[in-house]
């Protein structure tokens, strides 16, 4: 017999009983409890039914091992005659029944929740182990070109710093001649990878500053 409290406990931090996946050791755990007996106890309560979801494909689970004194792995063979003896409260987790396409979607929509979950608790895990994760970034050189000669590059080069994105740091800039009396600015800029798209700064350059902008471009580019 599983002691609910402790079962509880467990699930608190994880979406599993073993591991980031369902296995058999989730199997033999459900077979030993029934859902009418979980009121008080809100992780279990949902993780029981999100094991139910996986009726008649529970033979097709990966081996687990069950932290539970009590609780054998190998239970799940015997489950289908008990799950015929138990209330209408408790699931058949051995069913056949036929799923509609919204129950099959959020039987769907149940399993990537839970694997969301199950991925940010290790991630928790590192970051209280003082793992801190790293940050990818970028330190970009963009050109950023003039209409004509007498472009107001001053105004322009305002313009492009006054852009702000989360994940965005302007660095050092210069103008470089480009011929007939033209300069362009060249910009040093700092950015997160994940929350800072170069094609979509460009456009947002391009609109802010179409007085002054005529087009731009990434001269170099390189991972920090």
């Amino acid at each position: 017999m599983v002691d609910a409290k402790e079962l509880e406990q467990h699930l608190s931090t994880r979406a599993y009983i073993d591991g980031y996946a369902p296995s058999s050791a989730d199997v033999a755990v459900f077979e030993a409890l029934k859902l009418s007996e979980l009121e008080a106890f809100p992780h279990t309560a949902r993780w029981y039914k999100h094991i139910a979801s996986y009726a008649g494909e529970t033979s097709k689970l990966p081996a687990g091992t069950s932290p539970f004194a009590g609780v054998s792995v190998a239970a799940k063979a015997a489950a289908p005659a008990a799950a015929e003896e138990e209330d209408d409260e408790d699931i058949d987790l051995f069913g056949e029944d036929e799923e509609e396409d919204a129950e099959a979607e959020r039987v769907k929509q149940e399993r990537v929740a839970a694997y969301t979950a199950a991925k940010k608790a290790k991630e928790d895990e590192k970051i209280a182990a003082g793992k801190t994760l790293a940050v990818a970034k970028s330190v970009v050189t963009l050109q950023v070109k003039p209409w004509d000669d007498e472009t107001d590059m001053a105004a322009l080069e305002t313009c492009v710093r006054a852009i702000e994105v989360d994940g965005l740091v302007w660095g050092a800039s210069k103008l470089v001649p480009v011929g007939y009396g033209i300069k362009m600015l060249q910009i040093t800029l700092v950015i997160e990878d994940a929350k800072v798209s170069l094609d979509e700064l460009q456009e947002t350059i391009a609109e802010d500053g179409e007085e002054w902008v005529q087009s731009t471009d990434v001269a170099a580019m390189q991972k920090l």
